[in-house]
């Protein structure tokens, strides 16, 4: 049986954030939906007005085994804008703001955690205007946007394009892309496995046989 967990973001339009999340190892599912509002059953069309709380968001699962929650924080921060604080490059609204849902005490803290490396890191000129909020009902969205991504990759790609986002993600990256916010579980992030306590008390040299 899988392990399972759950993690939500929203980084803007979810076709980008669904793609940036299911590429991962250790990701089982990214699904686009809508959360952070108190319409009930909310449609695109009624969350593209602005006016009912929501945010596009994705709702990660995936296996803390394989991946940590710490890696899927650096990934949501890299394809993102932070410093924006009214929607995300070509998407206006209340709809396209950046914020991290927090499903536990223990999220909440790596968010707010990561946030303070980011701030710290001097990487990003103006303040980061990403907010922490506790998870809502995540409304999944309409078929028609799941797997937009690979389904839709042409429109996809000049989207994408057009919108700034991948020109911003490479104007910031390409020259940081060295820089880690928890570099002390970059093992973790890069698939390595904790031993078993057997294996932990073998003698250095002993056969793995």
């Amino acid at each position: 049986m899988e392990n399972k967990e759950i993690a939500i973001f929203a980084g803007g339009c979810f076709w980008c954030m669904e793609e940036a999340f299911e590429r991962l190892p250790g990701v089982i599912e990214a699904i686009s939906g809508y959360t952070g509002g108190w319409v009930e059953n909310p449609t695109y069309e009624l969350v593209s007005t602005g006016d009912t709380g929501h945010r596009e968001a994705v709702k990660v699962i995936y296996d803390p085994s394989k991946i940590s929650y710490e890696r899927l924080l650096d990934v949501f921060w890299r394809n993102i804008d932070p410093m924006d604080p009214g929607g995300q490059f070509a998407d206006r609204g209340e709809q396209y703001k950046t914020a991290i849902f927090y499903l536990n005490e223990e999220q909440r803290k790596l968010a707010e955690e990561s946030k303070r490396r980011l701030e710290l890191s001097g990487i990003f000129k103006e303040p980061i205007a990403t907010e922490i909020l506790p998870a809502k009902k995540f409304y999944p969205a309409e078929d028609y946007h799941q797997g937009y991504y690979f389904r839709f990759e042409t429109k996809y790609k000049n989207y994408k394009l057009y919108s700034g986002r991948l020109g911003f993600i490479k104007s910031v990256w390409e020259k940081n892309r060295h820089f880690r916010l928890f570099p002390e579980r970059e093992l973790y992030w890069l698939g390595y496995v904790k031993p078993s306590d057997a294996e932990l008390k073998k003698p250095a040299n002993s056969s793995p046989v």
